[in-house]
């Protein structure tokens, strides 16, 4: 189980790469994005939540294993994060690189409470925080869309 939980939080070894892979990891999810973005509501929603409930379980695993907080090899969270800032917008590619820079500032600088919730133990605080810039970010984007109405 181990293996898997690892081979899960790093998105198929994607947490491996050798700088930026929260990026890498984000970038990831801008091609579930765009294969999904179709999908009815109800459908997007759920793969959210199954994503963030095997990124809590598997990012957990993973940081029993190698004894760290927070592993930087886990990017399992940032694709969880990135599809809510996507989630329901219907963006096109423009879009989805605005809402790609958006999240990955926001998971940077990690705005109250996003800061708050990666302090919570094990996978649920190495998830929680991306998921709340994901919201935050998902409100940003919508929030450019209606401000700058250029055919996102």
């Amino acid at each position: 189980m181990t293996r898997l939980g690892i081979w899960l939080a790093t998105v198929f070894g994607l947490g491996y790469f050798p700088f930026a892979s929260g990026t890498v990891g984000s970038a990831a999810a801008l091609v579930i994005y765009y294969f999904t973005r179709h999908w009815p509501w109800p459908e997007q929603i759920g793969l959210i939540v199954v994503i963030t409930l095997v990124g809590i379980w598997a990012s957990s695993v993973t940081a029993a294993h190698y004894k760290r907080d927070d592993p930087g090899l886990v990017v399992i969270d940032e694709v969880a994060g990135q599809l809510v800032t996507l989630a329901l917008t219907g963006v096109s590619l423009r879009g989805a690189i605005a809402g790609f820079l958006i999240f990955r500032v926001l998971d940077i600088i990690k705005p109250y409470p996003a800061n708050r919730f990666e302090r919570l133990h094990g996978g649920l605080g190495i998830v929680a925080d991306d998921v709340m810039a994901g919201v935050y970010g998902n409100i940003a984007l919508r929030l450019l869309i209606r401000l700058v109405p250029i055919g996102w």
